[in-house]
């Protein structure tokens, strides 16, 4: 129970990583809000861990301010944010992805960061203690083509985790991400585009051991990072890939 005691709000809990984090985080002892902005979704994955419902759009500042305040109002506090909601956009030329699609991906990938720590940060520094930990992609590292913005929110995310991280240490607050390769979730047929046995064959091809990442896999970096056995881990991005970053 290496989570006992705590409370972790998780983000775009509805299915996938998010999902898989969230069980993983129940099982170890955490009290857990399964933010989504499905709400037939963060129910159901709710229901299924023994945790919170929460429906959240994370690119809108009054809903993450919503869901700061009922995590608080259940719990009286918050040791554990993942910040793992995102979005990406289809394969494609750069020039060929519309501004509004751009912004949206800006909005949910990048500026839900800024609104979560504007609501969030400052309850973590008043108690001394948190950790936030930023769900990333090898996107940001070893970018695919004909996904352009996509890779760029999640460079962006890079930078923030590692910017976070030194600016917050004095106050206790731990700040790491994680770079998952593509994996078994509801985004993995938009990063291909379409899902046929070459386009995954093509896709397995650049992971050196040979599979596609699950969301077990994203639980068990995600409970080390957040837990106390990485208290003097912070700044890191790690990637949880199968080796396609080397």
């Amino acid at each position: 129970m290496r989570l006992q005691g705590k409370t972790a709000i998780v983000t775009g809990a509805g299915s996938g990583f998010g999902a898989g984090i969230a069980r993983r985080f129940a099982a170890e002892g955490a009290r857990v809000m399964l933010a989504d902005i499905n709400p037939a979704a963060a129910e159901a994955a709710a229901s299924e861990c023994g945790g919170r419902a929460q429906v959240v759009d994370v690119s809108r500042d009054a809903s993450v301010a919503a869901m700061a305040a009922a995590a608080m109002a259940a719990w009286g506090q918050i040791d554990i944010l993942v910040n793992n909601a995102g979005i990406t956009h289809l394969p494609q030329p750069m020039e060929e992805v519309s501004e509004a699609e751009f912004d949206r991906i800006l909005a949910v990938n990048a500026k839900s960061v800024y609104l979560t720590a504007r609501h969030i940060v400052p309850l973590m520094k008043a108690a001394g203690r948190g950790a936030i930990l930023n769900v990333a992609s090898t996107a940001g590292v070893s970018p695919r083509p004909r996904l352009s913005w996509y890779n760029a929110s999640k460079g962006w995310m890079i930078t923030a985790t590692k910017a976070m991280a030194v600016e917050l240490a004095p106050f206790g607050v731990r700040v790491n991400a994680i770079n998952p390769v593509a994996g078994e979730t509801p985004l993995l047929k938009s990063f291909m585009g379409e899902d046929t046995p070459e386009i995954r064959a093509k896709f397995l091809a650049t992971i050196p051991l040979g599979r596609f990442s699950t969301p077990e896999d994203m639980a068990n970096a995600a409970l080390y990072l957040c837990s106390d056995e990485a208290s003097m881990v912070t700044g890191v991005a790690m990637e949880v890939d199968g080796g396609r970053c080397i």
